[in-house]
């Protein structure tokens, strides 16, 4: 017996099952929102069920949205002549940190991975070649993570979009992120070096 009741026990458990948050973090978060105000326990439960009731992907480049486009797609302001191709929506966020790009993403969701059985068929890899032909792209930056998933990611990405559009560039990120590192855990300062001193593929 732990002498926790079950209703605590229960919030331990499922707070636990976060990425980074083990048992003891669980059970001090599971105190905190105890011990807080019930308005603001009750707008953390009320933000993560909107987010999963209304959240889904763009319509255009599979970010995450709560309507048709997400605030990037949306935005008038952004140069639609560059494309900064990502695994994650997360990784969106990491380079949004940076303040170095004004152009928009697309989201691959994910990277190959044959053992995993991910193809090119179960990527946005087709969805963005279309983008670049119909919507007069200039440059294609890939910010796929430098794994070697992302790496294999990359060089397919650079073959399909030189075959598809030919007078498309294609760059990678240069170096300034570690290799074998997400790029979500990079500081703002590292994706923006990266980013100014991207190279060709």
């Amino acid at each position: 017996m732990s002498g926790t009741p079950p209703t605590v026990e229960r919030l331990i458990e499922q707070l636990a099952k976060l990425p980074g948050i083990g048992q003891r973090t669980a059970q001090r978060l599971a105190f905190h929102i105890m011990r807080a105000p019930a308005a603001e326990a009750l707008a953390l439960a009320e933000a993560i069920r909107a987010v999963k009731e209304r959240m889904r992907s763009c319509r255009l480049c599979f970010n995450l949205a709560d309507g048709e486009l997400c605030p990037i797609c949306a935005d008038p302001g952004r140069d639609r002549t560059v494309i900064c191709v990502v695994e994650e929506p997360h990784d969106v966020a990491a380079i949004e940190r940076s303040g170095q790009f004004r152009g928009r993403y697309h989201v691959l969701g994910g990277a190959l991975s044959p053992a995993d059985g991910i193809g090119p068929e179960q990527l946005h890899i087709e969805e963005l070649l279309m983008r670049i032909e119909g919507e007069g792209v200039r440059e294609v930056i890939v910010a796929t993570n430098p794994t070697t998933a992302g790496e294999a990611t990359a060089l397919h990405l650079a073959t399909a979009i030189k075959q598809r559009t030919p007078g498309v560039a294609v760059t990678r990120l240069a170096s300034g992120l570690p290799v074998g590192a997400d790029l979500e855990y990079a500081d703002e300062v590292t994706v923006g070096l990266a980013l100014s001193g991207r190279r060709a593929l």
